[in-house]
């Protein structure tokens, strides 16, 4: 069983990641958010802590880390632009993130939420909606192929057609 913290609980997106830690058998331990208008998570986590206040919230995360309680992904829900400093205190919290969309604003800070995930050894995970259109699917399908080959690429294989500049 995991174990999930969250972090923006009343949210848009929220409810999703709920029903999908209920659905496969997961536990939320604790959440955030500065309204505390998420009767939604009583309804799937009754035990579950909650705090309107990031410095208490942050305070009970380290204090379920000290004693030896693990959280396995804190599942990020908050608006967008609070993503980057999300990201960081959970990869700092000693748990891996799980977040939507884009995870910075600003390129250059997807180099530094990398260097923290080298330095934890924790992992940020990011969900990529996407509308499952024919244009849609056929794009995803061509990025899927190219990552694989360029994949086969760096681990050796011959032939990647389209990646390599002498053509493979």
């Amino acid at each position: 069983m995991k174990t999930y913290a969250l972090i923006g609980a009343s949210g848009y997106i929220a409810p999703r990641h709920m029903r999908a830690m209920a659905d496969t058998g997961g536990k939320l331990a604790v959440a955030y958010d500065p309204n505390d208008s998420v009767g939604v998570m009583d309804s799937h986590f009754p035990d579950a802590e909650f705090f309107t206040e990031f410095e208490r919230y942050d305070r009970h995360v380290d204090e379920l880390r000290r004693r030896g309680t693990k959280i396995d992904y804190a599942a990020i829900c908050s608006p967008n632009y609070l993503y980057n400093a999300h990201c960081r205190f959970a990869l700092r919290s000693g748990t891996d993130a799980i977040c939507e969309k884009s995870l910075v604003l600003n390129p250059r800070n997807i180099d530094e939420l990398a260097e923290i995930e080298r330095d934890t050894g924790r992992r940020i995970s990011t969900i990529l909606q996407l509308r499952c259109t024919r244009r849609s699917s056929r794009c995803v399908s061509a990025f899927a192929r190219r990552v694989l080959l360029h994949q086969r690429w760096r681990s050796g294989h011959k032939g990647c057609p389209g990646l390599c500049a002498d053509g493979g």
